[in-house]
Order: structure tokens, then sequence, then C-alpha cells
């Protein structure tokens, strides 16, 4: 299975835009029926949606963010897509806490199948509870930040002032065995210096991968959260000297090589190999 690195967006009222995500290489597509659709869209959004995910072949797999449990189109949302055989995945916006991923996968389930579910955290209370929401329930498989709304929430001005959010749910997430989050969008879609260099920053904090709004952002993100030459080449010697020689020991550069630096380096060439 290819671990994702690419989350691409596209709205649900758009089909077309749709059609173009799906063939953009993103590892996942995620169809939006939340902020990207107006309310009076919401309606069309769905069944454009429904339509798409009857068939159960895709090209890529599809996750759908439905919209915010408390908002009036979510059941509507749960009911009509859950069980369609062309869905991979749903996105939960908004959520805050344990309660809110059991009721969904409560309400989800249908003859037996649910669909996995993946939390979005954007508020301060979310956030606190990061690690209740991550071990609430076995059918969630990963959670996020969203960021605009937590920058709002918070009264944020500078980026620096989510180091502590964005380490809080790498740190729940990895507590509850699931994957490394992947980051949240960079909203400048021409400013891809910048896109690249806060995928350096949140993959120093322990994000892998990262959602996007266009196809242009992909291949930045891909080349960010892919290990380099030198550090596949380093993996591969860790392994390679873990394997022959079971004490402790040291790479020619100092590297000290114990478990953790042995289970880091097969990670890294998981990564590298990844499809």
């Amino acid at each position: 299975m290819t671990t994702a690195l690419t989350w691409l967006y596209a709205p649900g009222d758009r089909p077309d835009v749709v059609a173009k995500a799906l063939a953009a290489g993103a590892d996942v597509v995620v169809v939006d029926l939340e902020d990207a659709v107006a309310p009076d869209r919401k309606d069309y959004a769905r069944a454009a949606t429904a339509d798409l995910l009857s068939e159960p072949y895709q090209p890529t797999p599809v996750h759908v963010r439905v919209n915010a449990l408390a908002t009036p189109w979510a059941e509507t949302d749960l009911k009509t897509l859950a069980a369609l055989p062309g869905l991979s995945g749903l996105r939960l916006p908004k959520v805050t806490s344990a309660r809110d991923i059991a009721d969904t996968a409560k309400r989800a389930g249908t003859d037996g199948r649910r669909p996995p579910l993946y939390a979005l955290l954007e508020s301060a209370l979310a956030v606190e509870n990061a690690y209740a929401v991550a071990s609430a329930h076995p059918t969630l498989h990963g959670v996020s930040l969203g960021e605009a709304d937590l920058r709002a929430d918070l009264g944020v001005r500078d980026d620096s002032g989510l180091d502590w959010p964005r380490s809080r749910v790498v740190n729940a997430a990895r507590a509850a065995g699931l994957a490394p989050p992947p980051q949240s969008v960079h909203p400048d879609v021409r400013d891809l210096d910048g896109l690249a260099a806060t995928c350096a920053r949140g993959r120093a904090l322990g994000f892998l991968g990262r959602a996007a709004i266009h196809p242009r952002q992909l291949a930045v993100i891909e080349r960010a959260y892919l290990p380099s030459p030198e550090e596949i080449e380093k993996a591969e010697a860790v392994v390679k000297a873990a394997a022959t020689n079971r004490s402790a020991q040291a790479l020619p550069d100092g590297t000290f090589i114990d478990a953790a630096v042995v289970v880091e380096a097969a990670r890294t060439l998981t990564l590298a190999h990844r499809r």
C-alpha cells in the first residue's frame, strides 16, 4: 500500500475540477462538501459526489470532507455517501471530542461497512482533546489540523504561534498508534518557495505529507517529504550494519546505531520505496 504524501482538495460542486484532480497525480483526492461549497450548492455537490462514488473503481483513492457535524447537512452527507463503493474515507471537519468520532462511526456504519474516518482539529478545544479524539474509535485512521480556523480561534498572527498545536497533534497521533498527520494547506498556490520552506518545517516537526489545493503544489510537497539521496544512503548503511552486527556500533560519520536508529532507518527506506 502506498504511503500517502499528497492530499488534493477539490470542490464537490465542480465535477470538472474533481475529474482533473483525479488525474493530477495526488495520492488521495479529497472532495470537499464543506468550506468550498456555498449553502445553496450543498445538495448539488452531494448528489454529484454520490454519482462519482457509485462506481467502485477510482483512479485515485477518494475521500470526502463532509459538512461539520453540527450543521443541517451532515446527517444527509453521511447517509448518502458512507456506504458507496468508491469511497475510501470520510474527513470530519471541526471535531472537538471523542464523542464526535464515536457518534459519527455509529451513524456512518451501514451493513457492517464503516469507511475510515479522519478528524480535522480546528479549534483550541479540539487541540486540547487531541489524544482523546485520536484514540476514540478503531474506525478513526488519522487526525490533522485545520489551521485557518485554528488561527482565527487562537488569534495567532505569526506562524510560530502554531508550533505547539502542531507538535500536539503529531504527538497525539503517535500515542494513539495512528500514522503521522499531514500538514494543513498552504493557501497561496503561487508561493511554491514558501510551500517548500513550510514543508521542511513540518517535516522537522514530525508531519508526513501535506494537503494541497492546486495540482502545482503536489510535486513540491512530494519532494519535501521524500528522503534525499543522502538520507537513503545513510539509512541503507544503518540497516546493513545492524544486520551484520547486533552489538552497539557507530557509522564512519559518528552516528551511533541503536534500536531506535534502526527503526528510523527502516522507515526512511519504506518511504523511499513507497510505490
